[in-house]
């Protein structure tokens, strides 16, 4: 232990170390963090980078609770865009934007337990998920697809029947972003969004999924890292008292567990540093402090122990604020490990499927599943009166820059699943510095089969595709982000997401399969 923490009492060391969620580089335990768990860390967090296999997952996740069986293993698996367990092939999963298209809160239920049956069958007990953000602006960086959509009373059913899919099958669910994200044109991982709407507003849209969610027992929220002055004019949400203690605990009445956005985002980062952050954070009432999608060592583990260590010292941050998010912390394992104890049912196979070539998938999370496939097709939707193709094609894929939650090792698009249905097929990835007659040269005689993302953001994607259609009217459009641009093509399929089930689902209708 550092000189800081030697004349502090056990107990508030321990304490310290239960609120933090970090994250940790490589696909096995480091040393340094089981040594941590050893001494009071409750909760880790894994990313993309410390997923390899099922097998290997499964393994990690016990080596982390043969020193802890109560551990939380905590993961941002929303499915559809933003994935960890299939990071490097796409989701067997749409997203929510999708289920929101499709609107059968049924399915979303059975999406939802099938894939918290994936994450315990990992060992996985804690996802960061679901987005319940209200995507009222269209031009919103960050959330977009991640949104079940721009109607309040349409997001709070579909957040309640995943919530109760994912917990149904002992996987904590954690709805975010506490008060809500939709209505920002700024990624809070870049800066400080602030939403300037009244409170009316607030609580007849943001706040409606939230209440809904509660209601329906969500074991954790996450807080957002946004300004909304009509609530505290002077500290984002993360931060802020009024917004934490005052609107989620005593108004809402929630009584589960807090858990902040990451708190290396630069909207927290490069405004308070994350030491301080995290301070401010407990005391305003949040009860775990997630950090590790960009820091990930040792070193920040201690910072964020020293620094909740000395502001007890100090007074800054009332020794029972801490106790008492400790004590959440811990109850929420127990929940998990109770869970684990009765048994709970998990598919026989269950995650057999993760890391295995698309081609050879059902498209589901175990033999005989494919709810995942299932809904990207209900999702689809297709207009125009051009038929599918007769040939093998040319796919030009679009391709915007990704954001920070999605990533961009993640592949996504039409190309490979209509490659296998149409063999010959051919595809170019464009971006925004490329011309049309780029394309039309790639594509020879081939048909062209222009893929976009939120082509309602990006000029440039609609400008090529004004170029394409008017030299190749024929040309399918196929939009897999937020279907916000008129229709336009000989054909147009909206996928509502870029999961590679998404894909799949348009490549069938494009073979005419």
């Amino acid at each position: 232990m550092t000189t800081l923490v030697r004349g502090a009492s056990p107990t508030l060391v321990r304490d310290a170390l239960t609120v933090l969620q970090p994250g940790f580089t490589g696909t096995t335990p480091p040393d340094w963090l089981l040594r941590r768990i050893g001494e009071g860390l409750s909760s880790v967090g894994l990313f993309g980078r410390n997923i390899a296999s099922p097998d290997q997952l499964a393994a990690l996740t016990a080596r982390l609770r043969a020193e802890r069986d109560d551990v939380l293993v905590a993961i941002d698996e929303e499915g559809g865009d933003v994935t960890r367990l299939e990071v490097r092939s796409g989701s067997s999963f749409p997203g929510n934007l999708a289920l929101g298209t499709v609107d059968d809160t049924g399915l979303t239920r059975a999406v939802a337990a099938e894939l918290g049956r994936r994450l315990a069958a990992c060992g996985v007990d804690f996802n960061w998920a679901p987005s319940a953000d209200v995507n009222s602006d269209p031009a919103n960086p960050v959330i977009g697809v991640r949104s079940f959509g721009a109607d309040p009373h349409l997001a709070a059913r579909h957040t309640v029947a995943y919530v109760e899919g994912l917990q149904s099958v002992g996987v904590v669910a954690c709805t975010k972003h506490f008060p809500g994200h939709g209505d920002t044109n700024v990624d809070s991982h870049l800066a400080m969004p602030r939403i300037d709407v009244d409170l009316a507003t607030l609580h007849a849209r943001e706040l409606v999924p939230f209440r809904a969610a509660i209601a329906a027992g969500s074991k954790s929220v996450m807080s957002a890292h946004i300004l909304l002055p009509a609530l505290d004019p002077d500290r984002p949400a993360t931060l802020s008292p009024q917004i934490l203690t005052g609107l989620l605990r005593r108004e809402l009445g929630y009584e589960g567990l807090i858990v902040t956005d990451g708190m290396e985002m630069q909207a927290i980062a490069s405004t308070y540093g994350i030491e301080r952050g995290s301070v401010l954070a407990l005391a305003a009432g949040a009860d775990a402090i997630c950090v590790g999608g960009g820091l990930a060592d040792e070193e920040t583990v201690l910072r964020l122990r020293d620094a909740l260590v000395e502001a007890v010292r100090t007074g800054e941050l009332p020794e029972e604020r801490l106790a008492d998010a400790a004590a959440r912390v811990r109850a929420l394992a127990s929940w998990t490990q109770a869970h684990r104890a009765r048994g709970a049912e998990t598919e026989p196979g269950a995650a057999s499927e993760v890391g295995v070539p698309p081609a050879k998938r059902g498209g589901g999370t175990a033999p005989g599943t494919d709810i995942g496939l299932v809904a990207a097709r209900r999702a689809l939707r297709v207009t125009g009166a051009g038929g599918p193709l007769t040939a093998p094609a040319h796919v030009a894929a679009f391709t915007p820059a990704t954001n920070i939650a999605v990533g961009d090792e993640t592949p996504w698009g039409v190309g490979p699943e209509l490659a296998r249905l149409m063999p010959g097929t051919t595809t170019g990835t464009y971006a925004a510095d490329t011309a049309a007659d780029r394309v039309l040269r790639d594509a020879g005689e081939r048909r062209i089969v222009a893929v976009v993302r939120d082509v309602h953001r990006h000029p440039w994607m609609a400008g090529a595709l004004d170029a394409l259609l008017a030299v190749r009217p024929d040309t399918v459009v196929v939009e897999m982000g937020v279907n916000q641009a008129p229709a336009r093509g000989a054909l147009h399929i909206a996928t509502h997401g870029a999961a590679r089930v998404c894909g799949t689902a348009a490549a069938e209708v494009l073979a005419g399969a």
